[in-house]
């Protein structure tokens, strides 16, 4: 802690055991009243005591202000809190503060049977919803040993999605990162093409964010008429709309000189700290998870793990550009690799009803799967019955499945004792583990370099404090 000096010290200090620092500062305890006040902010007594008597002797007090910095969304990406130790505008210690949005969702999925958890799980990292959906679905599936089960048409269905996800939010980082350096062009290129994408999702799953379209076993329903031609469009459309967003930024001598040699993490902090996504690969290590550990047939596709080799905010902001035309290449072979077939496991014993269509009530129902429960099979309605309310059984165990998210590696760790509903769900977020990184990234550097080193870790609260 430290004494904060309200005015020149005018005698008073001692060194003796006995020493008075409120006698001293002519507060309580002073018979006069009338010395100089200090205001003193907590600690040792001592080392207040020694702080007052080298300012009589004129020797330079260390003048240190602690301030909050957030929970605040521009700076600090919602509701993170950063204590932040300065001297002058340089930065000399922050530590992260969090646990400010209590969701519980982690705890809530204890009580929801397993297809229920999807609900909860994509909104965990609202940027990256059906990220978190695919990862939870991918360990129930492993749980049930269905992995080789599921229909081509789905994981192409989820790759298409992921891809089309992970462009969404990395125009969210920019434009967000943008708007924190008074870029408010960038803001509003990055934005104006996310909304793009969320045109898309709300056409393929009826919402904008929070899908709980990605199911276990499958995909909730097909792509329906029109989908396959409005990702074409953006796809047309997305290269054209990059290139503003490069002329803009790439060589822009105001956003480099903000972002060159800003929040610098080499390897070595990488590892040591868990560190992974466009941070880790900004210092030259190709580490991408689609391409060590594919899952969802990714193995099948071709694209390339993008590098940088700065090892700072510019490179990080490079490599999310890049990995935006690598996703495009993807979707582009998605869409060749959409044969006709189902999007739902066959066992109907897991499988929920995907084959739905509009129904004239507004309502997403399969009329058919409708007039069989209702009218047709008293054991098919009771199956249905048992299947919403209660859910399927899933064998005991536990499994780790991770996949590569825009910001990292997200991982699920899922724990079954049996039952219908999960024993334990935990998550590994990359935003989590990636926020241990601020420190190592700010001190010694200003403070407006510390809300650009934030920003391009791409953090997101609604994954950190689940």
């Amino acid at each position: 802690m430290s004494v904060d000096l309200a005015q020149p010290v005018d005698g008073g200090a001692s060194d003796e055991p006995n020493f008075d620092p409120y006698a001293a500062a002519g507060g309580a305890g002073s018979e006069e009243g009338t010395d100089a006040v200090f205001t003193l902010t907590g600690g040792d007594w001592d080392e207040i005591a020694r702080e007052l008597a080298s300012a009589e002797e004129g020797e330079p007090v260390e003048e240190r202000i602690v301030v909050n910095m957030g929970p605040q969304h521009p700076s600090t990406h919602g509701v993170l809190r950063l204590v932040v130790e300065t001297e002058g505008e340089t930065v000399t210690e922050v530590r992260c503060g969090i646990g400010f949005l209590h969701t519980g969702i982690e705890k809530n999925l204890e009580y929801r049977n397993w297809t229920q958890g999807c609900t909860f799980v994509t909104r965990m990292d609202y940027t990256t919803p059906l990220f978190q959906e695919v990862a939870y679905c991918l360990a129930v599936e492993k749980l049930l040993g269905v992995e080789e089960q599921i229909p081509e048409r789905a994981s192409v269905i989820r790759v298409l999605l992921m891809e089309l996800n992970r462009i969404a939010s990395h125009m969210v980082c920019i434009a967000t990162g943008g708007m924190e350096m008074g870029a408010l062009s960038a803001m509003i290129f990055g934005f104006r093409e996310r909304e793009l994408v969320l045109d898309i999702f709300e056409m393929i799953t009826g919402l904008r964010m929070n899908h709980a379209f990605i199911r276990p076993g499958g995909v909730s329903q097909d792509l329906p008429p029109g989908a396959v031609d409005k990702i074409r469009e953006f796809l047309a459309l997305m290269p054209t709309r990059m290139k503003d967003i490069e002329a803009l930024c790439n060589e822009n001598p105001i956003f480099k000189g903000r972002t060159e040699g800003v929040g610098y993490l080499d390897l070595t902090g990488c590892m040591a700290l868990g560190i992974t996504g466009p941070p880790l690969r900004a210092t030259g290590l190709p580490h991408d998870l689609r391409k060590s550990q594919p899952y969802c047939g990714y193995e099948n596709y071709d694209f390339e793990v993008v590098t940088w080799d700065t090892s700072d905010s510019y490179g990080r902001y490079r490599i999310r550009m890049d990995e935006v035309r690598q996703s495009l290449r993807i979707i582009e072979q998605c869409l060749e690799k959409l044969k006709p077939g189902p999007v739902m496991i066959e066992d109907r014993k897991i499988a929920w009803p995907a084959q739905l269509a509009l129904g004239g009530d507004g309502m997403g129902n399969s009329l058919d799967h409708i007039r069989h429960i209702m009218g047709e099979s008293m054991e098919a309605l009771i199956h249905h019955f048992k299947l919403v309310t209660e859910g399927f059984h899933v064998p005991p165990g536990q499994v780790y499945v991770g996949i590569e998210s825009p910001k990292g590696e997200l991982g699920c760790h899922a724990v079954s004792d049996g039952g219908t509903r999960p024993y334990r769900v935990h998550f590994r977020d990359p935003s989590f583990n990636n926020l241990q990184a601020v420190s190592v990234m700010a001190e010694g550097g200003m403070i407006a370099d510390l809300i650009v080193a934030v920003a391009s870790l791409d953090p997101v609260m609604g994954g950190v404090d689940r």
